[in-house]
């Protein structure tokens, strides 16, 4: 990357561990977690029942009073990123239209960009199934009465809650950002495609302030039932939910699903420094890879993440004696942490045995797309805190999985920090966060 420098100036992230960067960092330090038996849900007889849950929450407390009735037609998926968006901005001090009673806008609408990474939406089955129900006859779904009569059971608004492009439509929309704007639908490395997109929008000096990131809620029986044809949960631990998703670990036994997202304000380095802002970090490089094999998706696979990281540190212009820290993803499940561990390796060498690093996911769960832009905001505070929180629910690693995480809170001098992510269907993506030099 060149031209422009590209500032992280606001962080917003909601997950099962809190609301907002400093809830869920303190939450990261002291080593929380957020996983516990379902119960926003009924999961049945589904032979997994144990989720990270966001309790008590409704994208209605993070929008403007004249957009509260827009609620009705978001999915979950659209209310966390519409939260998280919401919460990036406060933490940034820029000022847009969607900040009630905050004060004239300070960003220009033209020059604010949005990118927001999002998995594909679910429907409730609720909604859905009860207009389904209406064209079964003798016990079998008829397409010609489903045609003539049972579509019109579902409201005319009905598909736009469930399109994945909604989230950054509904950001936009709010905030006014009329600068670049995309969704990124490349599941748990959306996250990382749609900033190190972003990031490029203000190289180019196409945007002076992009807001980017990823949000996604799996939590449904859609998502239970998927996950487990995939062999992904955890079902052996129900009675131990906190303990149950172990990254790394030499028990990991599987995941189990979270939802939640993180949403960070991209700003070009010279607009944030000229307005005084606080910048967590500089982005310096961004790299995506794809394994063409993971269309086989029972085998496991990291989706060539160590070639996605290869090219962020060649597009930051470092070697990996120059990585200080490590974001992993680290889902627990067996076959997909020995395959990104191998990656790690592949990219770094055997400094991928020593350098700190740190998987939040047995705090969380699998937050999907969501995960990614997480991992981004906690390499941001890693890199300002200079500190590396603990792995959740590591003990000592699987063989084949020896890095260097830790049980504890670690001091360490972060110059430079990597984070990466990767999907089942074989895409990843990886970034570079420097810390900003005065």
């Amino acid at each position: 990357m060149a031209d422009r420098r590209v500032a992280i100036t606001g962080l917003g992230v909601v997950t099962p561990l809190g609301m907002g960067i400093e809830d869920v960092w303190a939450a990261l330090r002291d080593g929380r977690r957020g996983v516990s038996e379902i119960s926003l849900l009924d999961p049945g007889h589904f032979p997994c029942k144990i989720g990270g849950q966001l309790l008590d929450f409704s994208a209605r407390n993070f929008v403007p009073k004249n957009y509260r009735k827009a609620v009705k037609v978001m999915a979950r998926d659209i209310e966390i990123a519409v939260a998280v968006a919401d919460l990036a901005f406060l933490d940034s001090g820029l000022i847009t239209r969607g900040l009630e009673g905050k004060g004239e806008p300070t960003v220009d609408s033209k020059r604010l960009g949005c990118n927001v990474g999002a998995g594909l939406i679910c429907t409730e089955l609720n909604e859905l199934g009860t207009a389904v129900n209406t064209s079964v006859t003798d016990g079998k779904f008829d397409f010609k009465t489903w045609g003539k009569s049972g579509m019109s059971n579902l409201t005319p608004l009905w598909l736009l809650k469930y399109l994945p492009n909604m989230l950054s439509c509904h950001v936009t929309i709010i905030h006014g950002a009329e600068g670049p704007s995309n969704c990124i639908t490349c599941g748990d490395a959306s996250g990382h495609l749609a900033v190190g997109e972003s990031a490029l929008y203000i190289r180019r000096d196409a945007a002076d302030v992009v807001i980017a990131g990823a949000a996604e809620s799996k939590l449904n029986h859609m998502g239970l039932l998927r996950q487990g044809k995939l062999r992904r949960l955890c079902t052996t631990r129900n009675d131990q939910p906190a303990g149950a998703v172990r990254p790394f670990d030499a028990d990991h036994a599987g995941t189990a699903i979270g939802e939640g997202g993180g949403l960070l304000i991209l700003e070009d380095m010279d607009c944030a420094k000229n307005r005084g802002a606080r910048v967590y970090a500089e982005l310096v490089g961004f790299g995506a890879a794809c394994d063409p094999l993971a269309i086989d998706v029972l085998r496991p696979t990291a989706g060539h993440l160590g070639l996605a990281v290869r090219n962020a540190l060649a597009s930051a212009g470092i070697g990996p004696e120059d990585v200080d820290a490590i974001v992993a993803y680290g889902t627990g499940v067996p076959g997909e942490d020995l395959a990104e561990a191998a990656a790690w390796r592949e990219a770094l060498g055997e400094k991928a045995r020593s350098i700190p690093a740190v998987s939040f996911t047995g705090a969380t769960g699998t937050m999907f797309a969501g995960a990614s832009g997480v991992q981004l905001a906690v390499a941001a505070k890693c890199l300002a805190e200079q500190i590396v929180p603990p792995t959740v629910n590591f003990d000592k690693p699987a063989e084949g999985c020896e890095m260097n995480f830790a049980a504890e809170t670690r001091k360490v001098k972060i110059r430079h920090i990597v984070t990466g992510s990767y999907t089942v269907g074989g895409q990843s993506g990886a970034c570079v966060l420097k810390l900003c030099e005065k």
